[in-house]
C-alpha cells in the first residue's frame, strides 16, 4: 500500500492534470487522496510547497522514463530521435496532459521565485540533456526548441503530427 505522502503526489497529478493548480484545493487533496489533515501538513506546510514537491517527484520521473526510454539505443542520432518517439509515448499514457511544468507555470504569478525555480531547473536539465548528447550549443538548443514546441503543440492539438514532423527535422539535422 501507499503511503499518505505518496497518495497526496499521486492524488497532487492527477487533480492538477484534471483541473490545474488554482482550481485545485488542499482539501479537495485530502479527500481524495484519502489522508487525514494532520497527515498532510505534516508533510507539507503549504499548497506551495506541496507543488514544489509534487514537481520535483514529477521531474525525477519524467527523466527517468526519458532515459530508460532511450537507453537501449546505441547511436547518437536514435537517441535523439527516440526522444521524441517519448513524447509519443507519453501523450499516449497520459492523453496529451502536456508539461506538467508549463502548465502550472501558466498559473502561477511570476514573482512566486520558489514555484518558478523549479520549473526553471526542469526545463535547464532538458536543454542540457540535448547538450550533453549533441556537444553542440547552437544544434543542441535547436533540438531542444523543437522538442518543447513538440509538446505544446501536441497537447494543445491534442495530435502527434508535429512530434513526427519535428522527428524529419532532427534526421536532418544531426548528421
Amino acid at each position: 500500500m501507499k503511503s499518505p505522502r505518496e497518495r497526496i503526489i499521486e492524488t497532487t497529478f492527477q487533480l492538477f492534470a484534471r483541473q490545474g493548480y488554482n482550481s485545485t484545493g488542499i482539501n479537495q487533496i485530502i479527500s481524495e487522496a484519502e489522508v487525514a489533515k494532520a497527515s498532510f501538513y505534516q508533510h507539507f506546510k503549504s499548497k506551495e510547497d506541496l507543488c514544489v514537491a509534487f514537481l520535483k517527484v514529477r521531474h525525477e520521473y519524467w527523466f527517468g522514463e526519458l532515459n530508460h526510454f532511450i537507453a537501449k539505443e546505441k547511436s547518437l542520432k536514435s537517441k535523439i530521435i527516440n526522444a521524441f518517439d517519448f513524447l509519443v509515448y507519453m501523450n499516449e499514457k497520459e492523453n496529451f496532459r502536456g508539461c506538467s511544468f508549463l502548465n502550472i507555470l501558466s498559473e502561477i504569478p511570476m514573482d512566486n521565485t520558489k514555484i518558478l525555480s523549479v520549473i526553471q531547473s526542469h526545463k535547464a536539465d532538458l536543454r542540457n540533456f540535448f547538450s550533453e548528447l549533441l556537444n553542440n550549443d547552437e544544434l543542441s538548443d535547436h533540438v531542444y526548441m523543437l522538442f518543447e514546441s513538440s509538446i505544446i503543440e501536441s497537447q494543445l492539438f491534442k495530435s502527434n503530427e508535429l512530434i513526427e514532423k519535428s522527428k524529419k527535422i532532427v534526421t536532418n539535422l544531426i548528421q
